[in-house]
């Protein structure tokens, strides 16, 4: 189970995939339009995640990089989906 916390954080993030608030830049880059303002969120060579809201830089976590980290799985979701109808 969740805290508080945590499940704040997720839903937020589902909030920023379900209103399209993410835009990909490319080369694992992203934009999210948070709330509070616009931030980068951008994945290293190892897959790792980073965003430069200050609750990252804090917390090493945020809705913003679980958003992306949502995104990427609902992206995977709708490819195995098309290529099932194959």
């Amino acid at each position: 189970m969740r805290n508080s916390s945590s499940s704040r954080l997720f839903e937020k993030a589902e909030r920023l995939v379900a209103s399209g608030r993410i835009e990909a830049l490319g080369g694992g880059v992203y934009n999210v339009v948070g709330d509070h303002g616009t931030y980068t969120v951008v994945q290293d060579y190892t897959g790792k995640l980073s965003c430069s809201c200050l609750g990252f830089l804090q917390k090493a976590r945020c809705s913003h990089v679980t958003a992306v980290m949502l995104l990427g799985k609902v992206k995977r979701r709708r490819k195995q989906r098309q290529v099932g109808l194959k």
